[in-house]
């Protein structure tokens, strides 16, 4: 097949690909993305060989999300009022400093985990402006909008296969070099979606005289008027408190319950991202075909048995069964975030997309904070094990529950 055949093979399944705009921010998400999962390993074994404490680790992943419970929606109303391409180039240049100075500590010996806990808090307030940012300029990147959905879900495949490669090649990094090397490379990669930015041509809209009180008021009103928008957030909350705490707890589960190291960290890491990276792809193929709510609350459901399975795995010291349990965790959590988001692009109004994904973004990592906070402070006292088979416990019912309601309400 010639390559033109392939391209256009390609353009048939991924058609946001085929519009230029999107192209060249696709591919510049790409070295970012991997930096950035590559750094979040060497900050989590970094954080653990340092302290040994696994409340350390629930702290530090709580304090490089949870600002965005408070931050992401007043985030929301700055990217409706501002330009968002010159809001993404100066968070990405903040990003590559946060990314620097970690590796000079490390590199020169002088790291304390109150660096750590500082830089990641750092880290919390720029992810409140930087997720709805990216997602809020994916409409005006594709030319036809029907092919928004397949957007959504190839931004989403970026990441999760960043998820999926980052975290073997930051384990193999960190078997033969310090953890420096990974924060350097993080820094270096922010090069790729400055240059994607700089090349954009589109026409986005910006609101001058918005007020940031009246913003709230009627981004709040959208929300609870409109029945699939509180359903995609509910979902999004579920499965973010209970299912995606465990990447908090598995520098724990490769260290002490398989009895591995930073290589089996990577790879119990890399298979979660292989099953949000299936999901994303699956959800990528429907590009024009509008997706129900229900698939994300079944979604809820199959990282469910994923928790139920990993905790299996642990009890019988398992990292063959463990591993497969991780990618089902991992395609759950990935579709259910996918699925919401999409959802919630489509309901969006034009003039509400800033605020709406900001509330999304508020939802997503906020509450995946407060849920690897509570798993960590849980897993000091009762042992990790117990912890993730509570929360499939949880989730599992909880999903069903969510299903109901949704099935009752109006159309």
């Amino acid at each position: 097949m010639s390559a033109a055949g392939l391209a256009s093979r390609i353009v048939d399944r991924a058609p946001a690909l085929g519009q230029p705009n999107f192209r060249r921010y696709f591919y510049g998400q790409i070295c970012s993305v991997l930096g950035t999962f590559i750094q979040a390993v060497a900050m989590s074994w970094l954080v653990y060989r340092i302290s040994g404490s696994p409340v350390l680790l629930g702290l530090t992943a709580f304090l490089s999300q949870a600002p965005q419970l408070v931050v992401a929606p007043l985030a929301g109303v700055m990217i409706d009022r501002y330009d968002r391409r010159r809001l993404m180039i100066g968070l990405q240049c903040v990003f590559a400093a946060q990314a620097l100075v970690l590796a000079g500590l490390v590199f020169f010996d002088a790291v304390a985990v109150w660096h750590l806990l500082l830089l990641a808090g750092l880290l919390g307030i720029l992810n409140s402006f930087d997720l709805p940012t990216r997602q809020s300029l994916l409409l005006y990147l594709v030319d036809d909008r029907t092919t928004l959905p397949n957007a959504v879900a190839l931004n989403a495949a970026v990441v999760h296969s960043g998820r999926l490669i980052g975290p073997p090649v930051a384990g193999l990094l960190l078997a033969v070099a310090p953890e420096s090397l990974c924060f350097l490379i993080n820094a270096l990669s922010y090069l790729g979606p400055i240059s994607a930015v700089l090349a954009i041509r589109a026409e986005i809209p910006r609101q001058h005289g918005l007020k940031t009180a009246s913003a709230l008021v009627e981004v709040a009103a959208f929300v609870r008027s409109t029945v699939d928008a509180r359903v995609a957030l509910l979902a999004v909350a579920m499965v973010n408190v209970t299912a995606s705490s465990y990447v908090v707890l598995m520098p724990v589960f490769a260290k002490e319950v398989f009895a591995g190291s930073a290589q089996s960290l990577g790879w119990l890491l890399g298979m979660g991202g292989a099953g949000a990276l299936v999901a994303s792809l699956y959800l990528s193929t429907r590009a024009r075909s509008e997706i129900r709510p229900d698939f994300a609350i079944g979604s809820c459901a199959l990282a469910a048995v994923g928790l139920l399975g990993f905790a299996l795995a642990g009890y019988v010291g398992s990292l063959a069964l463990a591993l497969p349990m991780v990618c089902l965790i991992g395609a759950g959590i990935g579709a259910t975030n996918i699925a919401a988001n999409t959802r919630l692009q489509q309901l969006a109004p034009e003039g509400l997309r800033g605020r709406v994904i900001s509330i999304f973004g508020s939802t997503r990592f906020g509450f995946d904070a407060l849920g690897g906070l509570l798993a960590g402070a849980l897993a000091s006292l009762l042992g990790v094990l117990p912890v993730v088979g509570a929360l499939g416990l949880f989730l599992l019912p909880g999903s069903l529950a969510l299903l109901r309601r949704s099935a009752r309400a109006p159309g």
